[in-house]
């Protein structure tokens, strides 16, 4: 069973993607603020993390910049999700090693589907970083 991270501070979106990632066949933990994310994925030994660019304390690229320092994390896929899509936040998230980029649509559902296809296409390629064309993700 593979296990996901799931790092998102709006707790009814947390719950909803929980949930229907645990109806996946994922184990799922994790946190609804960036500051205690780094030890929560040291503990947990996911398999990936989802991680939300905007949170308040510390910011999803925070929490990127430090996954990717870190010995025991630094090659794990991280999947990163916004409702803003700025081309250069977007480059510099590629460049320090993120996965997949996802602009949250306004449906639930679609987010839920982009998010699925997400991480069927991160754990199915090996958990390798797609090139800078396939980075961003539409619903």
């Amino acid at each position: 069973m593979k296990k996901i991270v799931l790092i998102e501070d709006d707790c009814d979106l947390y719950s909803l993607l929980q949930y229907n990632l645990e109806k996946e066949g994922f184990q799922m933990t994790g946190s609804k603020t960036g500051k205690g994310a780094i030890d929560l994925c040291r503990n947990f030994g996911p398999d990936l993390i989802l991680l939300d660019l905007n949170m308040p304390r510390k910011s999803g690229f925070e929490c990127l910049l430090e996954i990717k320092l870190i010995d025991k994390l630094k090659d794990l896929p991280v999947i990163i999700f916004s409702t803003s899509l700025d081309m250069e936040v977007v480059d510099l998230l590629y460049r320090k090693g993120a996965h997949y980029y996802i602009r949250k649509p306004g449906q639930y559902g679609k987010l839920k589907k982009v998010i699925l296809e997400a991480v069927t296409l991160t754990l199915k390629n090996k958990l390798t970083q797609p090139t800078r064309d396939k980075f961003i993700l539409h619903p």
